[in-house]
């Protein structure tokens, strides 16, 4: 069964969760997020995805990790994100193989003090500023005004969150269809909701995003994943959040 556990305080600026659960097989769509996951046998940094990843993990080996926060992950792995997107890279590569020992030894809680020992810098304002912007509906890169200019931006935004703002923002609206789907109602209707143009353009995201149909995830019983981000007055043209 798949927990999530809030994190220390002291971690809190970084690390949205740490999660338990029992591989299930299958697939794992974007969620916005980087994380530390252990598979039974291996330690390894599953990267920011912009399709859907193999699990990797036999069904019914126990599995943990620990989920950064969306831009977060740079700061706190000590490298730029943006040189993790779409990969899985072993920790072993990145910290050392006695990591990777302890972790295996300890679980998740010397997973959690290996994170605490190597973060040395705060997460950068200015892209966890915007990164939360992109899970507004309808947000605009060009719309944001955080003094700064539109490519300065998007260094910034790649080396803390490991993509673009364009494309974290069809990630996290495709995670708001995900979490519209659970309450139920008809494709179209959630498509308009989850703000997609029509159906049409919520299929191609579904196939281009996780490689099935809306109405095949919906029946998989797929739910949201990544940093949750809970919306305020859906209805309203601007959207209020806040990380959760």
């Amino acid at each position: 069964m798949y927990r999530e556990i809030a994190p220390p305080a002291d971690l809190g600026e970084h690390v949205a969760c740490v999660w338990t659960s029992v591989a299930r097989g299958g697939v794992v769509f974007p969620d916005g997020c980087v994380d530390l996951v252990w598979r039974g046998d291996s330690l390894i940094v599953a990267g920011p995805a912009t399709g859907p990843v193999a699990a990797g993990v036999p069904v019914g080996v126990p599995v943990f990790g620990v989920r950064f926060r969306m831009g977060a992950a740079g700061a706190a792995l000590g490298l730029p994100a943006g040189e993790l997107a779409d990969l899985t890279v072993d920790v072993g590569d990145v910290w050392g193989e006695e990591v990777v020992a302890r972790v295996a030894e300890g679980g998740p809680a010397a997973l959690l003090a290996a994170v605490r020992s190597r973060v040395r810098e705060p997460v950068d304002p200015l892209a966890r500023a915007a990164a939360l912007e992109m899970a507004r509906p309808g947000a605009r890169v060009g719309a944001l005004e955080l003094g700064v200019s539109e490519r300065q931006l998007r260094r910034r935004f790649l080396d803390a969150v490991g993509y673009g703002p364009k494309t974290l923002a069809r990630v996290l609206r495709f995670q708001r269809f995900l979490a519209l789907a659970r309450e139920g109602g008809d494709l179209a209707r959630l498509a308009l909701t989850a703000g997609y143009s029509d159906q049409a353009h919520l299929t191609r995201e579904c196939r281009r995003l996780a490689g099935r149909t809306p109405a095949e995830i919906v029946a998989s019983g797929a739910g949201p994943a990544g940093e949750r981000v809970r919306f305020v007055g859906a209805a309203e043209p601007r959207v209020a959040y806040r990380a959760a």
